[in-house]
């Protein structure tokens, strides 16, 4: 039974309330956390290697990127609407909107690129030598960054440069003559195919290529070694294709996770466009926000998935974490005995 007016109107209001303080939060933990983790990364200390590291570090400057142009210029004007109003004299937004797509685009498919590169490493023993490497990495997540510039170039043409700060997803103002032509359906529905519904798939196909290779060569493993080995062995390569298999699976399920219904509402809403068929089932609002605030929260999350899989990078938070105070410690020892 579909929910009533009245009861998707008081959910959509809610739910506006919760934004005002779930935003500027996250923007004050989105920010150190990636700041951190592109410190932490660029040190080269975590034990990774230099590609793994070089995809690492791009997702995070790209979600660094997200939570600044998105999350910061975007999100929280629109939700404190009063409070910004001198936003909407600023005639940047369709500069503004392409570099927020664009931001948004290489943060999903770097994330799908450091997939396909840990697939590679674990499956395709021959290419890991000449594709998993760093020279490769630059290379691919400079495309990356290219592409996805150049594919948003088309924003500032079909946008204005006023801002329309409301609680929907045109941010920047936009005519009604263009908002209903057939030109705009299919760019919009094109660019939330291309990102995230493509790479879903993408990386679903990988996982699953990894997951089936790891149980095929665990099979094999286990014949080759014989049943008179003890079970205490430790298998040195197969323990490092497992912490490679824990951190793949951790980052990219929880993009999975926390895309999963901005991607659904985005794509279901262009396709309301085709006419009553679709309209049958008709997505609430307030679901379209829940799923922005989902795929926002992805943005901050990396750095926690390193601190739970990755001992070293943990040790190095730490250090940074313990440094700092052992200074101020010190600092205040110098201080007492100076003073006694």
């Amino acid at each position: 039974m579909s929910l009533g007016f009245l009861t998707r109107l008081k959910i959509l209001w809610a739910l506006y309330d919760i934004q005002k303080i779930y935003y500027p939060i996250l923007a004050a933990v989105g920010v150190p956390v990636n700041l951190v983790t592109i410190v932490i990364l660029s040190r080269r200390r975590c034990g990774l290697s230099k590609c793994v590291t070089s995809y690492l570090l791009a997702m995070a400057m790209a979600d660094l990127l997200v939570v600044i142009v998105d999350l910061i210029l975007r999100q929280i004007p629109i939700v404190y609407r009063e409070e910004f109003n001198f936003v909407r004299i600023v005639p940047l937004c369709n500069i503004h909107a392409i570099l927020l797509y664009a931001a948004t685009d290489c943060s999903v498919w770097f994330t799908v690129t450091f997939t396909f590169d840990r697939c590679t490493a674990i499956c395709w023993q021959k290419l890991k030598s000449k594709y998993c490497i760093e020279k490769i990495a630059i290379m691919v997540l400079g495309t990356v960054t290219a592409l996805s510039c150049f594919k948003n170039t088309f924003w500032y043409f079909l946008y204005s440069r006023d801002y329309w700060l409301s609680n929907n997803p045109w941010f920047c103002r936009v005519t009604l003559e263009v908002s209903r032509s057939l030109a705009w359906f299919v760019i919009e529905l094109m660019h939330y195919i291309l990102t995230p519904f493509i790479p879903f798939l993408l990386i679903l196909l990988f996982n699953a290529l990894t997951v089936r290779h790891i149980i095929v060569a665990s099979r094999a493993r286990r014949r080759l070694q014989g049943q008179g080995q003890s079970e205490s062995h430790k298998d040195q390569e197969m323990g490092n294709r497992r912490k490679s298999m824990i951190l793949l699976f951790v980052i990219s399920g929880n993009f999975m996770l926390l895309w999963a219904v901005f991607m659904v509402s985005s794509i279901w809403r262009r396709l309301d466009y085709l006419g009553k068929i679709w309209t049958i089932i008709s997505l609430p609002t307030f679901v379209s926000e829940i799923g922005s605030m989902l795929q926002l929260l992805s943005c901050c999350t990396n750095t926690f998935i390193y601190v739970l899989t990755q001992r070293k990078f943990k040790q190095e938070l730490r250090n940074g974490v313990q440094y700092p105070l052992a200074m101020i410690v010190k600092l205040c020892q110098l201080m007492k005995q100076s003073f006694s």
